[in-house]
Formats: C-alpha cells, structure tokens, sequence
C-alpha cells in the first residue's frame, strides 16, 4: 500500500487520511498528533483499519501512544472501523455519544438500520463485518466535556440536526474543529481556484433543519480558523461556507415541502435535488459535465432525498 497518496499533512499535529470508501477523497479519518499522543477522529468502515494503522506507522506513532477513538457519530462511514481498530490500540478508548454507544458496542441494530438504507449486499461491499468495543473502553462524553491530548484540550459538544447521536471536536488551542457531518460536505473536486464548494448532508434518520442551523451557529461561536469535514477534510472561508450552508439547508426543505404530497416524489425530489446543486456548481464556477456531477453526486442526491422524506413523514 501506497499509504503516502492517503495522507495530507496540515498544521498544528493534524494529518487527513483517506479511507478508501466508495472513491478517492470521499471519506477521511483525521490523525491528531501533540507532544506524544495521538487520537483519531471518526475511522471510517471496517475496511478502513489498515489505513489508519498505516498512517501510524508513516507518522512515526506507536498504537500505544493513540489516547483517544473519537467518533462524531455513529453512522458506518464515520465509526465502522472503531471495533477493529481499537483492537490494535492497548490504551486508547472510544468516545461515542451517549445516544450512540450501545450501537457500537453491540452494533446489530446499526446493521440492520444500514442494510435497510443500502441492501445487505451493497452493505457488506461498503462496510465490511463490524467488531464490537467493549464496553469497558467506551468514554460517553457530556455536551461541553474536555479530555486532554498531549498538551491541547479539545471540547465535545452535542450537535444534533444531522443525528440525533452527533458531537463535534472543537481544539480549543489552535481554533480547529472536527463538525463530523454537521458542518456539511465539500468534496475537494469541487474547489475552483482553491474555492470550497459546500452543501448539507440531510440523510436518514434523525435530519432536524432547525437543529443542524443551530448547530451550525454554534461551531461558529468559536470562530474557528478552520475546519476538518469527514467528507472532505480542512475547509477554510468559513464565514462564507457557513452562510451558503445555512442558505442550502433552507433550500432542502423548501424544496421537500414543495414535493410533500407528490404522487412519484421521491424520483421528483432526486431530480430536483441534481438540478438545484447543479445551478450551485455552475455559479460556483465549477466546469465538469453531467456525467461527471452525477458521478460525484448521484449517491448524496439519493441518501439526501432519503433523509427529507423521513423527516416530511415525521412531522
């Protein structure tokens, strides 16, 4: 394995590695490193562990130096690989939110939840077979609980509006987060003269606008100097960011509500969806074709279209 092409280096200790899930810079776990110890923030599928223990050794970490698993949620592309990687990690613990923990400690609900969104086949090609952590290495943070790496404290808070089972990672030295999911998408093929595109990630089950804008605001708070997305990695411009993600979610749900009653709404509202973000990359300045688009987006416009029917149904 190539781990180097996996690995982008940014400052303050942090390095982005790529877990190959689905296609190239699609999904990242993100190596924390400071005077000596290590975490792990979100780890990808189960496919994913060699990778991150390829990392460690490219890094020059030992698996005993990693404190810290910290996945933001508990959806598969996030925190599939926790069982199997903390098996290689003698010291470290998982810290899961306290709506998530017992999803990863017998993870057969978490299964059956993500065979029913993908088909088991789709399933076992995408994850991989799930390992249990024990319960006894599980850290179930409060909203605002601190732990210490090395010499920086990073501050945990709750975030629901994209689960209901998020929190995100904010370092309160060096004004770094890690928003998981809650701090949308901006996949780095979409950059157009170093100009991050973003938009929400609204997929089953727990999608609350309300609480994902207010989430959103509250990693603002901090006035952060940059963030670390899961998919994919540092953004920066985050004014700028904030402001069209905020604005995007409010066109997610107008547009489901305009469909809420639609005989064939969710083909309609996957169609729509593909239109609207096309009209986003297209002001954004981005050049690639349909084809393209759809190949880098179709997955989201179908996931996404999912996650506002669940919420048009639950309200």
């Amino acid at each position: 394995m190539d781990i180097e092409s996996k690995l982008t280096d940014f400052a303050d200790g942090i390095t982005a590695i790529d877990t190959d899930y689905v296609r190239q810079r699609l999904d990242a776990s993100h190596l924390v490193v400071d005077h000596g110890h290590a975490a792990f923030v979100d780890t990808g599928t189960a496919r994913s562990v060699p990778n991150l223990l390829a990392a460690l050794e490219a890094r020059g970490v030992e698996p005993a130096q990693v404190d810290w698993v910290l996945t933001t949620h508990v959806h598969l592309d996030h925190a599939g690989g926790a069982g199997g990687l903390m098996q290689h990690l003698p010291n470290a613990r998982c810290v899961v939110h306290p709506r998530g923990a017992r999803h990863l400690v017998d993870p057969s609900r978490l299964i059956a939840g993500s065979i029913a969104v993908y088909g088991e086949k789709r399933y076992h090609e995408l994850y991989g077979d799930l390992v249990s952590v024990a319960e006894d290495r599980v850290l179930v943070p409060a909203d605002g609980e601190r732990l210490m790496l090395g010499r920086r404290s990073l501050e945990l808070i709750h975030t629901p509006g994209h689960a209901l089972h998020h929190y995100c990672v904010v370092d309160l030295d060096t004004r770094r987060i890690f928003p998981g999911d809650n701090f949308g998408i901006s996949y780095r093929d979409f950059d157009v003269d170093q100009r991050q595109f973003i938009f929400p990630t609204t997929t089953p089950v727990h999608f609350d606008p309300d609480a994902m804008l207010a989430s959103i605001d509250r990693l603002m708070a901090y006035r952060p100097v940059a963030m670390y997305l899961t998919h994919y990695s540092e953004v920066r411009d985050l004014k700028r960011l904030a402001a069209e993600l905020k604005q995007r979610v409010v066109e997610f749900v107008r547009l489901g509500r305009s469909l809420a009653t639609a005989t064939d709404r969710s083909a309609r509202m996957r169609a729509e969806m593909f239109a609207l973000m096309s009209v986003w990359l297209d002001e954004h300045g981005y050049a690639g074709d349909s084809a393209e688009r759809h190949r880098l987006l179709d997955d989201d416009v179908d996931l996404n279209t999912q996650g506002l029917e669940v919420w048009l149904d639950r309200a």
